[in-house]
């Protein structure tokens, strides 16, 4: 009988890894922030779109040469130990982040769940309670879809992508089709005020159209499934950002040449109109149409979902295996080869988070969970690294350096402020919680800081 242990398996090409970035980007996000946009910017909502793709491919960089610099599971986790030093402060850095992981990326897979249900509402009333219902179903759906080997989940990954392609290009090819795909782009300027773009509510409004592009390193957490990571993870993150950012321009300039932004801003401010898509597919095509297209866009909110908790699944489990989190997270399936009590404790909480919360406090907490620590933390991190180790041999380096860290740092410190205090009051919790425990599990294992003769250690 073979005594050999279960291990992760470098089975996903760089069409694969690629399909689970673009299927994590595209879920409910764009569907459900979109009216919100512009019901906060007005004609200047497009704004909004080109700020969150500037600062997506912006941080894309950093992640893509930290991403190919060390291809393991669990991204951010390896980084930020790696960037602040294995036994020195790169412990409690690493350690807050899983922390934090267990946290958001519960709350980033309730996102998809109540927004599943909320579009689900436009094919069949529900009330309240069976909203809720609908949300936790869906939790447990995907987790049972996840339960299988990484081989099979890159080509379920793939039949979800091209889900994800047909319902937006649909909904762009309707705005080419009616005539006026152009309109929204030269009324762009029209009521332009840089006082606006330096508002809260623009602040607010990128928000929103971050969390929509939100997933484009979901590949580095996927790091030690891929293949050939040092030139597959950088590509998958460029083609990522760059084709969603395309498709989300394209996306809202179709729907506002059909439906004018001041219509979509009235429902936005009387609470009328939730299903805007739905609405647009309903005006070019009719009733049946506008159904199937919720059908298709329900379709990518379970892709999201999938992909989602495909990634995070990884976090605590890397973490485990390194001993620097739950031993228990550590385990593999005996015979799948996959984390499946992280998967299994991260569905839990999200089946509780998609019962508990509403949408609208969910998207500021997922950001304001993950600025300081995740990206702002690997934005100094890797300015320390190439001190330490300079650049020679790095499979991929970023382009201008320093200059796309300084406006990463810059750009993320923006958007946690637009957040909100009460965003930033229940960062400030999960944060000091997790520092309490880190502290109290470093004293009694003699970690950074207390073990002096360790300190510096890298």
């Amino acid at each position: 009988m073979s005594t050999e242990q279960p291990k992760l398996q470098r089975s996903l090409s760089l069409f694969q890894g690629t399909v689970l970035n673009m299927i994590d980007m595209v879920g409910i996000g764009p569907f459900v922030t979109l009216p919100i946009v512009i019901g906060l910017m007005g004609g200047m909502f497009l704004y909004a779109w080109i700020a969150g793709a500037i600062l997506s491919l912006v941080d894309a960089m950093i992640w893509s040469e930290l991403g190919a610099a060390y291809p393991l599971a669990g991204g951010s986790y390896n980084f930020l130990k790696e960037a602040y030093g294995k036994n020195g402060m790169g412990k409690m850095m690493s350690f807050l982040y899983v922390w934090q992981t267990v946290i958001q990326a519960p709350l980033v897979a309730a996102s998809a769940a109540i927004g599943f249900s909320q579009y689900l509402g436009y094919l069949i009333h529900l009330d309240e309670w069976q909203a809720k219902a609908v949300s936790g179903v869906v939790i447990i759906f995907i987790t049972l879809l996840l339960y299988r080997k990484i081989d099979s989940i890159g080509k379920i990954g793939v039949l979800l992508w091209m889900g994800v392609l047909l319902t937006i290009g649909w909904i762009i090819f309707g705005g080419i089709a009616n005539g006026n795909f152009l309109q929204p782009l030269h009324q762009i300027s029209t009521d332009f005020s840089w006082g606006q773009l330096a508002s809260f509510a623009f602040g607010q409004a990128c928000v929103k159209t971050i969390y929509s592009y939100l997933g484009y390193y979901n590949v580095c957490h996927l790091g030690g499934e891929i293949k050939d990571p040092g030139k597959n993870i950088p590509r998958s993150m460029f083609i990522s950002a760059i084709g969603i950012g395309i498709l989300y321009m394209a996306m809202n300039m179709s729907v506002s040449s059909v439906i004018s932004w001041q219509e979509i801003k009235h429902w936005q401010d009387t609470g009328q109109n939730n299903f805007v898509v739905s609405t647009f597919i309903e005006r070019l095509y009719g009733t049946g149409a506008a159904k199937l297209a919720t059908v298709m866009i329900l379709w990518v909110a379970l892709a999201s979902l999938f992909a989602v908790m495909l990634g995070y699944s990884r976090v605590p489990y890397a973490a485990a295996v390194d001993g620097a989190f739950f031993k228990v997270f550590a385990k593999l399936h005996p015979t799948k080869n996959f984390p499946y009590v992280s998967l299994l404790v991260l569905a839990g909480f999200a089946f509780v988070f998609s019962l508990l919360f509403k949408m609208k406090h969910i998207i500021d907490g997922i950001l304001a969970m993950r600025i300081m620590i995740q990206f702002i933390g690997q934005a100094v991190g890797i300015t320390l690294l190439r001190k330490r180790n300079g650049t020679t041999g790095l499979p991929y380096k970023m382009p201008l350096y320093p200059l796309p860290v300084i406006m990463a740092v810059l750009m993320w410190l923006f958007v946690f402020y637009a957040t909100g205090l009460t965003s930033i009051v229940s960062f400030l919790l999960v944060f000091g919680s997790g520092l309490v425990v880190y502290l109290i599990s470093s004293g009694i294992n003699n970690y950074w800081p207390f073990n002096s003769g360790n300190k510096t250690e890298k």
